[in-house]
């Protein structure tokens, strides 16, 4: 035993060097590197929001707020849920955090208690796993494949739930895969939550990021739901501000004043001026999402279709921007190809194993530059792809 693991909480798994870790320590080495692999836009926040923040600042925006979040922000935040097909709220029924990602613990401590079973699609979004490691949740992964396009069906959520389950996660549109639950999809998968009274986090960050006419169906609008679902979001995505550091969950009158005091215990309060940002950008004009979801619709299509003359396959992007590609099609598996595409073609994308991909065969593709840079980027992965296969060839 380790002097760390003798002191750290028994809650707290020692692992070996992260993925990640390892392949920024790589990229450190090497000049020009194209980055495909964070989920933070390249886009810079549209200039009215930007300029609410500023102004915020000149006007004293510099202090706590409400410890749930500015009153017209949350009200503005209910407003947009509804407006897109979202349930009725309340202010009072919604907590504005640091972003999306410390809602996500927040609702876990909340909700879970050490062997409650939290459900989550796997692959999916590797904080969540980390929030049923610190909570002592019993961790349920549900294998999703290719052959539902990586999405969540109701028949295997039934084949999973036991009597300690207790919360399911949703991630719609997907986070690895690019992909969206099918509407109809997800009113069964919502029969089989009210069937055995689990509660339903609801991560919609991705939302107003589809394509092809797909829709992302919010959970808690309904029949019986409202009452068993937690709608996790933020401006993060839609907006392009990932650093503003502006997220909300928003739930049950019930369970709202014991969830706002775990966050008050965390943060106090979200940013002042992040805060006066997020409402600038849901009352002011929407010109600029739309805008922001073409440009990722455009670098889509020129992705995918570098990648079908690849010949790698991938899950149908439908929503989000990424594209989760099948890169052991190659010859080698996922993490392998990774550090190699890194190493010697400079440019970084992140294996599936971060997010539970349970086979080591894909590889989660971000569009997060411009169109030049992924045209770039598939011009240095096919010269890495024909070396490895060549040296297949020859073994």
């Amino acid at each position: 035993m380790t002097t760390a693991s003798r002191r750290l909480a028994q809650r707290v798994q020692l692992k070996d060097k992260h993925i990640i870790t390892r392949m920024m320590e790589i990229a450190s080495e090497l000049d020009d590197v194209i980055k495909l692999g964070r989920g933070d836009p390249d886009l810079d926040t549209p200039a009215h929001i930007i300029r609410a923040g500023q102004e915020a600042l000149g006007a004293g925006a510099t202090h706590y707020t409400n410890p749930m979040g500015m009153p017209e922000l949350r009200q503005a935040i209910a407003d947009d849920i509804a407006r897109y097909g979202g349930a009725q709220y309340a202010p009072e029924d919604i907590v504005v955090t640091p972003g999306g990602q410390q809602a996500m613990f927040i609702i876990a401590l909340g909700l879970l208690d050490p062997g409650d079973e939290l459900l989550i699609p796997c692959p999916g979004y590797n904080p969540y796993l980390q929030a049923a490691e610190l909570t002592q949740a019993k961790l349920v992964e549900i294998r999703t494949s290719m052959e539902t396009n990586f999405t969540l069906t109701a028949d295997m959520v039934r084949e999973h739930v036991t009597p300690r389950s207790k919360v399911l996660i949703l991630i719609n549109p997907g986070n690895p895969t690019g992909t969206v639950i099918p509407p109809d999809e997800v009113e069964r998968i919502c029969e089989v939550a009210r069937e055995h009274d689990l509660i339903v986090v609801s991560d919609e960050i991705y939302a107003r990021i589809t394509f092809n006419g797909h829709r992302a169906q919010p959970v808690a609008a309904l029949p019986g739901m409202r009452e068993r679902t937690i709608t996790l979001s933020g401006v993060s995505k839609a907006y392009a501000m990932t650093g503003w550091r502006v997220g909300y969950f928003a739930g049950p009158s019930d369970l709202m004043p014991a969830l706002a005091e775990i966050h008050h215990a965390f943060a106090i309060s979200t940013s002042a001026v992040g805060q006066h940002a997020a409402l600038a950008a849901l009352t002011g004009p929407q010109d600029c999402v739309e805008e922001i979801r073409q440009t990722f619709d455009e670098r889509r299509k020129v992705l995918c279709a570098g990648l079908d003359e690849l010949g790698i396959p991938y899950a149908e992007p439908e929503g989000a921007f990424y594209v989760y590609a099948r890169v052991a099609e190659t010859g080698v598996g996922a993490t392998e190809f990774c550090e190699r595409l890194l190493a010697e073609g400079r440019v970084m994308i992140f294996p599936g194993k971060i997010y539970g991909d349970y086979t080591d065969d894909f590889a989660r593709m971000s569009l997060t530059q411009p169109v030049p840079r992924i045209e770039e980027a598939l011009g240095r992965m096919a010269g890495v792809v024909e070396s490895i296969r060549a040296e297949r060839a020859g073994a």
